[in-house]
């Protein structure tokens, strides 16, 4: 295992397995990408669902992964203990920001209102101005097809009152690891954080 990760990539995900099969294994094969660019992971820290399969995947593909996770969550998502790094923290937003904090770039992958919840938190701190790290949405199966949908549909109807064009679209989407990993400008860095 490497010392220095050449990026370091924040990972949502949902803490189920979801639906359909395909889920699983794009989560298996982020996890296993990261690894094979000697990467990062840093992810929620824990074992359940989608979260398991790529922090155990990305430590099988020899990368670092870094777990944060609340002390009110340890039970429910089944804390990963085999992290490279396991942070245990007081509170959800104690969590949202040192992931953010280690992250060069987001990647939510399918999930619920938690991995809603975060996405649009590092998409909001970066409209705003907070960071410029990319960020990005791998529509497995089409998955975030909706939501899509619905913030270029917000984007048009703001931009007709806003002369400034504020409020664009800044996430990309994608629907394989690699286009998404070259989209991010995941690729090496000088340091480690």
């Amino acid at each position: 295992m490497q010392l220095t990760p050449a990026f370091s990539v924040c990972v949502y995900c949902g803490s189920r397995n979801g639906a359909s099969p395909a889920y699983v294994d794009v989560a298996k094969t982020v996890g296993q990408w990261i690894g094979a660019h000697n990467g990062q992971l840093v992810y929620g820290g824990g074992n359940n669902g989608l979260m398991g399969v790529v922090a155990q995947a990305a430590a099988d593909a020899g990368a670092r992964v870094v777990g944060i996770i609340p002390k009110a969550l340890q039970t429910q998502e089944n804390t990963r203990t085999a992290c490279t790094e396991l942070h245990v923290v007081d509170t959800m937003h104690e969590r949202k920001r040192m992931m953010a904090e280690r992250a060069d770039a987001f990647i939510a992958l399918p999930g619920g209102i938690g991995t809603f919840e975060e996405f649009f938190e590092v998409w909001t701190w970066r409209q705003l101005g907070y960071h410029d790290k990319p960020i990005g949405l791998l529509n497995t199966e089409g998955y975030y097809d909706g939501l899509l949908n619905f913030a270029q549909k917000c984007a048009t109807r703001l931009s007709q009152r806003l002369a400034n064009g504020a409020h664009s679209q800044r996430q990309r989407s994608h629907r394989t690891v690699e286009r998404i990993g070259t989209s991010c400008r995941l690729h090496p860095r000088a340091q480690t954080r």
